[in-house]
């Protein structure tokens, strides 16, 4: 007798049924379904994209729609940079750099350094893995699911990239060390890495939060912290003298497009999920019947 998908007892029948279950719950923030397009656009992308995954499988898929994104959000570093390359050419970031700079020297003292030093230290080389490691765990764990692992580690990839090319790109000299606070960094200064990396990190963190999150007010107090942390680790790169105004500005940006870039990559894979795709496609069997997309 021929065994149907959803009777499968092996490892990989489990992980689809709990691929499976994740939809339901991470259909919804709120009101807001996630698998719903209400443009034209995005209805017609959404269209195809579950044809692929009923095809493909929808978790190969959000891995290439990430592979894709990646090199999207290193275009985008290599236009920001040609942008940064004409505005620097005009000296029209002095206007900003220099006067922020000059009052955040006003604010410090002993232990404010100490107290922006470590808080920084979070969002370095070393605190920001772990926190993405932790966060990842728990998540692993809780959903026993493989998407909260490609999520985050797509995000940290293409932030980490994004670093690297635009420092490589423009290679723009930091604050004076005469400004800075120590421990001295010299890798140059455009973008940004604590703060781009602390946008994508910590917003794929509050993303993945939010969609098990089940009343408004413990969602807003989600977006809020992560948003308060990552705005205040902008302003401790200047303040230490680390980075200039523009490098951090730059690196918000940058991180807010890539980040979004995931979340519609997740978004695409649910709808895939929603609309009969298998997670993973490992061989020809009965056609799953079509969702219904309204």
């Amino acid at each position: 007798m021929e065994r149907h998908h959803d009777e499968d007892p092996s490892a990989a029948g489990r992980v689809d049924r709990a691929e499976q279950a994740a939809v339901v719950e991470d259909r919804h923030v709120g009101d807001l379904d996630l698998t719903t397009w209400r443009s034209r656009a995005g209805h017609t992308v959404a269209e195809g994209w579950a044809a692929l995954g009923r095809r493909y499988g929808a978790l190969p898929l959000l891995v290439l729609t990430l592979a894709v994104g990646v090199g999207i959000a290193a275009t985008a570093t290599w236009a920001a940079s040609e942008v940064y390359d004409a505005v620097r050419a005009s000296d029209d970031v002095a206007v900003l750099d220099r006067p922020v700079l000059d009052w955040m020297l006003t604010l410090r003292s002993p232990f404010a350094d100490q107290a922006v030093t470590w808080w920084t230290d979070i969002a370095g080389t070393i605190g920001m893995p772990i926190v993405a490691v932790c966060f990842l765990i728990g998540f692993t764990v809780q959903r026993r699911a493989w998407t909260p692992l490609v999520l985050l580690v797509a995000a940290s990839g293409g932030s980490l990239l994004m670093t690297i090319a635009g420092k490589d790109l423009i290679g723009r000299a930091r604050p004076p060390l005469s400004d800075a606070v120590p421990p001295y960094e010299h890798s140059p200064s455009f973008p940004s890495g604590h703060t781009l990396n602390a946008t994508v990190v910590v917003g794929t963190i509050v993303y993945l939060l939010i969609l098990r999150q089940s009343r408004t007010v413990t969602r807003l107090w989600t977006i809020v912290v992560g948003t308060l942390f990552v705005l205040s680790i902008g302003v401790s790169r200047v303040f230490l003298g680390h980075h200039w105004t523009t490098d951090v500005l730059a690196a918000w940006a940058l991180g807010l497009a890539w980040l979004a870039l995931v979340i519609t990559a997740h978004r695409l894979y649910l709808t895939a999920l929603h609309r009969g795709a298998d997670p993973v496609v490992r061989g020809r069997g009965p056609a799953r019947p079509v969702r219904s997309s309204r």
